[in-house]
């Protein structure tokens, strides 16, 4: 039977996965069949972890198979959730596998088996320092070991079918090396069980024992008779070290005998019949090495079973270009739209100084023109001044809600990092955590800028606010009925001799046109705002292809192409207004000579003037309250995801904050509360002898006959 080195499981708390993993899924999906199935599968991941690691595992492949499939299942989930100190932060405690006292909080990568990984790949990830069981150093010689011991699975496999001496003999060799290798790494080190340093010596000598016995077969085979006995002489030496030092860890009785046995008839022949010359140890050839063995590359998934339960949701890397996408187009969207409204205001704005078209309509000189009817029946029908005032009075109370949820947010990362901050101060060095003004940092970062949009709104607001003031008065004119409106109007001599004229038609047609011009851009911004693009298969695609996205190129690329055309199209309408515009304040000239001057009409014209000015302002700062009360709207639940992000990252910290206290506290507790000192020997009675000390507990290690398939030589 074989001694093998076995390594415990490391044992951890519980901890609850679907609680942040659902509110993260809740709060980046929307409500439906989607989110519910991510939901399905949180609940399953938090039942993986509870079959991995919450009930004793059998010494059987079945164990092995939970083990991997919940190994698999992070490695999947890790790419397509934030976990980070900073935004999804799920705080593990692991007991040392050597140490049942210690404790440390991982992040969520700390479920791996294999220590070159760990050592390579998974500590990198530890926001803190490691437990001394998955420490740099204690897992590279974990990994010499496991080396060691497949090498030795061959050699056993190699002996059971009696292979080649020659091939047994390298292969024993190659295995002495390997455990010679893990006993250098962890000769100094005191982070193992005190029982692995002398396995691994008695293994490197068992396995030298073992190549040169077999090595001493092949000289025996070969007729070398002196070398065959030098061979066994120096096996014999090997194997009485191990039994004079090592005999309560490893039991290499039956070897000794079998080696005994074959030196003294290689003597006895020798001795009666060969007379060959036994040489010395350090003249003999040396025996080559067979090595069968390699560390393995940790490449997921592990198990044959595994099915990723995340497997429609797109990695983070992918969803934050899919933000930034977003923006990007919202951006463009904003501009091409914002830059037809400016121009379509501009437009407004020189027909209202021109009087038009309401001084075509105005002939008579008495009545009311047909455009400035509408207008006011226009703003009757969205609520008049009622509507737009309580539109106003709303804002102030969104904006303090807004700053509320900012302030109380910010608040709490500041109490707990001024709680942080006293711990560190009180146990300097120990207190071995990520400083939370280090970690609040891009929380912050994010919470001023949520401040300066706030700042910046309150400020749209204001100018919003004072124009209105300036339009109040015609405003509520407009909103009177229309024999009051009539009677508000001054009246003038009538101009009925222009109704025929040619300027007058030239400018219908040409206010015609622009009319055209802006229902064209009405129809154009319906189009641009309905573009939709896909760009999660175009990101997948390039981070399967490149391992990363640039995001900023392969959205540029798209964006350009799908409103590169419609760029054009707002450009082409901006030129069309500009010539139309041109032609109208030049045929405006030559209709306002003809009209008759007087005072009457001047002041006439200036009143219709500001009610065509005056409804043009209620469109436009209606709309521009209307999109700050969705914006106050929208930001509160921004802010709210904000506030939760703060909160569970808070939480989080203090859950961390509480075991790192009690694990400082305990380890307080143990240290001695004064230095040593000589106590006189008058004071003490003489010391008891000694016992030597028992064998340490063998527990780390279990005995298996290892099977495997058939090895070939």
């Amino acid at each position: 039977m074989a001694t093998f080195i076995s390594v415990p499981l490391k044992k951890s708390s519980e901890v609850d996965l679907v609680k942040p993993l659902s509110k993260f899924v809740t709060a980046t999906y929307p409500a439906g069949e989607e989110q519910a199935e991510y939901i399905r599968s949180v609940e399953e991941l938090n039942k993986l972890r509870k079959n991995a690691l919450g009930r004793p595992l059998d010494k059987h492949e079945s164990s092995l198979e939970i083990l991997l499939r919940y190994y698999d299942q992070l490695c999947a989930v890790e790419p397509k959730f934030p976990f980070s100190e900073n935004q999804l932060c799920l705080t593990f405690t692991w007991k040392d596998a050597f140490d049942k006292g210690s404790l440390f909080g991982g992040s969520v990568k700390l479920g791996s088996g294999a220590f070159g990984h760990i050592k390579d790949t998974v500590l990198s990830a530890l926001n803190r320092e490691p437990t001394m069981d998955v420490s740099p150093e204690t897992v590279g010689t974990l990994s010499l070991i496991m080396l060691a011991q497949a090498q030795e699975v061959f050699f056993l496999k190699a002996t059971s079918d009696k292979m080649k001496d020659a091939i047994i003999a390298k292969l024993a060799n190659q295995t002495a090396d390997f455990y010679g290798d893990a006993f250098k790494q962890c000769q100094y080190k005191e982070n193992l069980p005190k029982e692995v340093l002398p396995v691994l010596a008695a293994k490197h000598c068992i396995m030298q024992a073992n190549a040169e016995l077999h090595q001493s077969l092949l000289a025996k085979q070969k007729k070398r008779f002196g070398e065959e006995i030098a061979r066994l002489q120096h096996a014999t030496e090997l194997v009485k070290t191990v039994a004079s030092r090592y005999d309560e860890y490893v039991s290499v009785k039956d070897l000794s005998d079998k080696i005994s046995r074959a030196l003294t008839a290689a003597k006895k022949d020798n001795d009666f019949i060969y007379h060959d010359r036994v040489p010395e140890v350090k003249d003999l050839e040396h025996i080559g090495k067979a090595a069968l063995v390699k560390a393995t590359a940790i490449t997921p998934p592990l198990s044959a079973k595994f099915t990723d339960l995340f497997e429609k949701m797109v990695p983070m890397a992918v969803q934050q270009s899919m933000s930034v996408y977003s923006q990007r187009k919202a951006e463009t969207v904003n501009r091409l739209v914002g830059t037809m409204r400016e121009a379509t205001n501009l437009c407004n704005g020189v027909l209202a100084s021109l009087n038009l078209p309401a001084a075509l309509e105005d002939l008579s000189g008495d009545s009311i023109p047909q455009s400035i009817v509408e207008k006011a029946r226009a703003i009757v029908q969205q609520g008049g001044l009622q509507s737009i005032e309580q539109l106003i009075r709303d804002l102030p109370e969104l904006l303090t809600r807004n700053r509320e949820i900012l302030d109380e947010s910010l608040k709490m990362l500041s109490d707990e990092e001024s709680t942080d901050s006293e711990l560190r101060s009180k146990f300097s060095q120990r207190w071995n955590r990520t400083p939370s003004g280090d970690l609040y940092k891009p929380l912050r970062a994010e919470g001023g800028n949520f401040r300066s949009v706030l700042d910046k709104a309150v400020q749209a607001d204001q100018v919003v606010k004072e124009r209105y003031n300036t339009h109040c008065e015609m405003i509520a004119l407009l909103c009177k009925p229309e024999a009051e409106l009539t009677a508000a109007i001054p009246s003038a001599n009538p101009v009925k001799t222009l109704q025929g004229s040619e300027v007058v038609s030239v400018l219908r047609s040409q206010l015609a046109r622009l009319e055209e011009v802006k229902k064209e851009r009405e129809r154009l911004e319906a189009e641009i705002k309905g573009v939709t693009f896909d760009m999660s298969s175009s990101f997948l695609t390039a981070l399967a292809q490149d391992g990363a996205i640039n995001e900023e190129a392969l959205s540029m690329s798209q964006l350009d192409q799908s409103y590169g055309s419609y760029s054009q199209r707002v450009q082409a309408s901006l030129r069309s207004q500009e010539e139309l515009l041109g032609k109208v304040q030049t045929s405006h000239q030559e209709f306002s000579k003809l009209k008759q001057s007087n005072s009457e009409a001047n002041d006439r014209e200036e009143v219709l003037k500001k009610l065509a000015s005056a409804h043009d302002s209620y469109v436009e700062i209606t709309s521009n309250l209307k999109e700050g009360t969705k914006f106050y709207n929208d930001l509160t639940e921004i802010l709210l995801k904000f506030q939760n992000k703060c909160s569970d990252i808070v939480f989080a910290r203090k859950t961390e904050r509480d075991e790192l206290l009690k694990d400082l506290q305990q380890s307080i507790a143990r240290e001695p509360s004064a230095p040593s000192f000589n106590v006189p020997a008058y004071q003490t009675n003489p010391a008891p002898t000694a016992a030597d000390p028992a064998p340490a507990p063998r527990t780390v290690f279990v005995s298996s006959q290892s099977s495997m398939d058939r090895w070939e030589d």
